[in-house]
């Protein structure tokens, strides 16, 4: 049997890793090991929880506000006593995480091959995303097999000097997890008033931390304000550059609902109620349109480029005006409406985890 080992650190990674976790179980040729980075504690444990996936290592890295330069290094040194110990065929990672970064130059310095889920997004613009598109870069150059979400994608890796032979499209993982998750019968456990729209937000990033998540709240305090009729439920980061912004900034609005940050199926449940989603989130901006939820990203760059491409999926930055401008529309147009919800989604049809994994069966079989 081969060993496989698959690293998740947060939220969004335990969500498009789980269905290659669950796929790579049932190969009689692989034996399948979990490594828990918890870059993001509770927000990684409920989703792991939820696909009923146990780690079989766990380094609890998570500090609170921790500097990038101090998580980077406590997580090569820890990594590196996993990889000795573990002693894998191969390591999964997905994404563009700190984690991610860490784990490929570890597996890099002890010649272990690295499989990158979600390989070739680029912005082409090292601050922005910050750090993530540095993250995804370093993890692309030093991974083996690339297995990119799109075409675009694809041509990205290319672009950068990747073999061909080395990158396979499968598709976005998350859009496997989301088609699982959203056949449940799912509730939101929220009260909200079923006759009002609802305007659903997550901004968390880094980039916009200070000022620009000032603008942010500034253009949803206002927004709220002129739409008494329309409900706001903003499911808040634990980081306290976020929420105690949030919570002076938004605490007082009545039609805005500031909450925890929701569990993985409840947070499905949201966007599937939702009229439309103001976010920064990737992952939101690969999910929402499969729901046909427009979604608003604030966000200057994206390198998910093929949904806005679609227009069902808009960039308005951390900016207020822009902000109030095309939620505005969307709440009173109709017709702008419903050309970003049409229900169309370029990031896969729920089988990449199935490619995946036979790839690596016929690398080792």
């Amino acid at each position: 049997m081969k060993k496989i080992l698959c690293v998740v650190g947060t939220r969004p990674e335990a969500i498009k890793m789980a269905p290659v976790i669950l796929g790579l179980k049932d190969e009689p040729w692989a034996h399948v090991r979990v490594l828990a980075t918890a870059q993001h504690r509770h927000m990684l444990d409920q989703v792991l929880n939820f696909f009923d996936i146990e780690p079989d290592v766990d380094l609890d890295i998570m500090r609170p506000n921790q500097a990038l330069t101090t998580l980077t290094a406590r997580l090569l040194l820890d990594l590196d006593d996993v990889i000795q110990a573990e002693k894998p065929d191969v390591v999964l990672v997905q994404g563009d995480t700190t984690t991610v970064m860490t784990v490929a130059l570890a597996c890099f310095y002890h010649h272990i091959p690295i499989g990158h889920v979600e390989a070739g997004l680029r912005t082409w613009d090292m601050q922005n995303p910050f750090p993530e598109e540095a993250n995804r870069v370093i993890a692309g150059r030093l991974a083996h097999w690339h297995f990119a979400p799109t075409e675009g994608s694809r041509q990205n890796l290319l672009r950068e000097g990747i073999a061909d032979k080395d990158i396979v499209v499968t598709g976005n993982t998350v859009i496997d997890a989301l088609l699982m998750t959203a056949a449940k019968e799912l509730h939101l456990g929220i009260d909200i008033d079923p006759s009002k729209r609802l305007v659903l937000i997550t901004a968390h990033r880094r980039e916009n931390f200070g000022e620009p998540f000032h603008n942010i709240c500034r253009a949803l305090h206002t927004l709220a304000d002129r739409n008494p009729n329309v409900q706001f439920l903003y499911p808040v980061h634990p980081n306290p550059n976020v929420k105690d912004v949030a919570y002076e900034l938004l605490g007082a609005c009545p039609n805005i609902k500031l909450y925890e940050p929701l569990d993985y199926a409840p947070f499905v449940a949201a966007m599937k109620r939702s009229y439309f989603i103001i976010s920064d989130s990737g992952g939101v901006q690969e999910e929402a349109p499969a729901l046909g939820k427009p979604v608003l990203v604030l966000r200057e760059e994206t390198e998910r480029p093929e949904a806005v491409e679609l227009g069902v999926v808009k960039l308005v930055g951390p900016n207020y005006d822009r902000i109030l401008e095309e939620a505005q529309r969307l709440l009173d147009d109709p017709i702008a409406y419903q050309v970003m919800a049409r229900g169309v989604s370029p990031y896969g049809d729920g089988h990449a985890a199935e490619r995946i994994v036979t790839v690596l069966r016929d690398y080792f079989t």
